[in-house]
């Protein structure tokens, strides 16, 4: 693909890579790199005329202020932040629409551009801090223009704002991280026609061997046409064309013959090329893209969850995606792969991404890696983070968010499950309502907008919606014989539960696919360990539990907890708490900066041994 670097130099520019794998055109502008930038601590900047004047300082773009890589290092709060910088848009994009994407803003955004010092135009506002957005500068300018951006993010850091791990204090504490304000991902520009296509929904059928294609397009006007063409290599699998009705949309089959029919798994995550164009009455082609898909179907039967009619017992590990140099913005490309191989070099075969969207690319690399995904909203801060504080949903407006997510990944063949909510505490009685009603929004938007994959209407305590998909609990008993006995009661239709003791099981539980979605978390750092042993040292770290005597303990602990659920035959998976230590968090596999804290040699074989239900499934 042509990317045209505003430097003229592509290789100078963080995060250079093309930000939406599985939507791609030709030509796009990369705008990241350095930029004007000013805090706005008190957020008066509009009233101080600060959109008149050069902004005070400089930051590089997409890592957020708060971040040692954008040259700034402040983690203070800020109520907003001011970003502006002054680009030519190529020539040969002519009299095309130029789009304006922003991959993630937190939180509250709102873009303005202008040029030759005329007044400023607003073209775009955005509320939600993991989401991208975008704004059509058709109106305002063309190729060869020189024009000037200029944005603004607003960011509170108070309720009710999902927020995910973001410290609502001024320091790290806890389980709560540095924040981020502002731009966090890839800014950048692409040129599309009066006409122009989506990113289209790709629904795999592997039972009756097709893709199903849902493609969208702006300004529609007949007649038109879409055309979609998949491939494996360099042979032609399928193409179909269909012509687009007053709906603005085409649906798409695309039926895969018997001998080119490639299910996606994990040893073997094959990935199709689709080839989409847009065409007119007499067959020109307006806009088109390239995109690509897994045929895999993820089932429910019984207590199982099935891959392509495979009971396979999910391996996964809770992954943060914090990085100590850029925060929640990895540093490189380089750095998504990592944490994907290290994962697996560990015997995990997939990740709960908690409390965080992940970028795009993240998943795209897990697409093509094998490697399996658990979609969470981060909806911490949506309201009080403790029992009895005040509870602060909002349905609506985090539904909203969320669903702006579920859209964008929804074609991913990685993505084996959606999570709405984490943590929901809250009592049951009838007169607290505000959470079911919060609840419910979630787990019903998120059905309307994907039917195709299992749901967990929360992770853990308050389970409010009974036709859930999915059940779990978090358990981080660190003792191997009190966490067995904790789900042995499973067989039975009697989970563990979080929260009151006192609830009745058949309140919502159902006989639902259950996993431990939260457990472990072994406190472990090595240095602290022996200075401990000597001295009665203490530090600011923290994990579950009390802190091992030696790394020999950890082992011992760890294999006792994997082994109590993989001899679960009622369980289909866990989700193991955590892959790196996070800040003060001490409970990683590795450390924060990805090194291995263990022979990882022993955490693999600790999960080698075939799963209960597997073997079950075998008979």
């Amino acid at each position: 693909m042509k990317n045209s670097s505003p430097s003229g130099n592509f290789r100078s520019i963080p995060r250079p890579e093309y930000p939406r794998p599985q939507f791609v055109r030709q030509e796009w502008l990369n705008l990241n790199g350095v930029w004007q930038f000013e805090i706005d601590r008190t957020d008066t900047g509009w009233e101080r005329g600060i959109m008149e004047r050069p902004l005070a300082g400089q930051i590089t773009v997409p890592f957020c202020p708060e971040s040692v890589l954008s040259g700034i290092g402040d983690t203070d709060f800020m109520d907003a932040v001011w970003y502006r910088r002054q680009v030519t848009i190529p020539s040969e994009w002519g009299n095309k629409h130029i789009l304006l994407h922003l991959q993630a803003v937190d939180y509250d955004a709102t873009v303005w551009v202008r040029k030759d010092k005329e007044p400023w135009i607003e073209v775009g506002r955005h509320r939600g801090g993991f989401s991208p957005f975008t704004c059509n500068l058709k109106d305002t300018l063309k190729g060869g223009d020189c024009f000037e951006i200029c944005l603004r993010a607003r960011d509170y850091h108070v309720p009710p704002q999902p927020r995910g791990k973001q410290s609502q204090r001024y320091e790290n504490h806890g389980c709560f991280y540095t924040r981020t304000t502002g731009i966090w991902q890839t800014v950048w520009m692409e040129p599309v026609p009066p006409t122009f296509l989506h990113r289209p929904r790709i629904t795999p059928d592997l039972t009756n061997g097709m893709f199903s294609l849902h493609q969208r397009v702006t300004n529609q006007r007949s007649p038109l046409s879409v055309s979609a063409t998949l491939s494996t290599g360099t042979t032609m699998v399928a193409t179909s064309e269909r012509v687009i009705g007053s709906s603005m949309t085409a649906t798409i089959i695309l039926p895969v013959p018997a001998e080119h029919r490639y299910p996606w798994s994990i040893e073997n995550p094959h990935l199709y090329d689709l080839s989409i164009e847009l065409k007119d009455e007499n067959g020109f082609v307006l806009d088109k893209a390239q995109s690509y898909a897994g045929l895999r179907d993820i089932a429910v039967e019984g207590k199982a969850v099935k891959l392509n009619g495979q009971t396979i017992f999910q391996r996964l590990v809770l992954d943060q995606g914090y990085y100590p140099d850029g925060i929640m913005t990895a540093p490189t490309d380089a750095h998504l792969i990592r944490d994907i191989e290290i994962s697996q070099a560990a015997g995990f075969n997939g990740a709960r991404l908690h409390q965080k969207i992940f970028e795009e690319r993240f998943y795209y690399h897990a697409d093509r890696m094998g490697y399996l995904c658990w979609g969470e909203f981060p909806d911490w801060g949506c309201r009080g983070a403790w029992p009895n504080e005040e509870q602060l949903y909002h349905g609506i407006t985090f539904a909203a968010q969320w669903i702006e997510v579920v859209e964008r990944d929804y074609s991913h063949p990685c993505i084996v499950g959606w999570c709405p909510l984490n943590e929901t505490y809250q009592e049951l009685r009838d007169e607290i309502v505000e959470l079911d009603d919060a609840s419910r929004a979630m787990y019903v938007a998120t059905k309307a907008a994907d039917s195709t994959r299992p749901v967990l209407d929360a992770s853990g305590y308050s389970h409010r919606v009974p036709e859930t998909d999915i059940y779990d609990c978090h358990d981080y008993e660190q003792n191997p014989r009190r966490f067995a006995r904790n789900h042995a009661g499973l067989k039975d239709g009697r989970p563990f539960l979080n929260g009151p003791r006192d609830r009745p099981w058949n309140i919502t539980y159902r006989n639902q696919p259950f996993f431990v979605s939260e457990f472990g978390g072994i406190w472990w750092n090595e240095k602290i360990a022996r200075q401990a042993q000597l001295e009665g040292y203490t530090e600011k770290s923290w994990g579950y539990g009390q802190r091992p005597r030696n790394q020999e303990e950890v082992y011992k602990r760890f294999e006792g907890l994997t082994k109590v659920l993989l001899d679960n035959a009622h369980m289909f998976g866990y989700c193991y708490t955590q892959l790196t230590d996070v800040y003060q968090e001490e409970n990683g596999i590795y450390d924060f900066h990805r090194k291995p804290k263990f022979d990882i040699r022993r955490i693999r074989a600790a999960q080698q041994r075939k799963a209960a239900i597997e073997k079950l499934a075998e008979k």
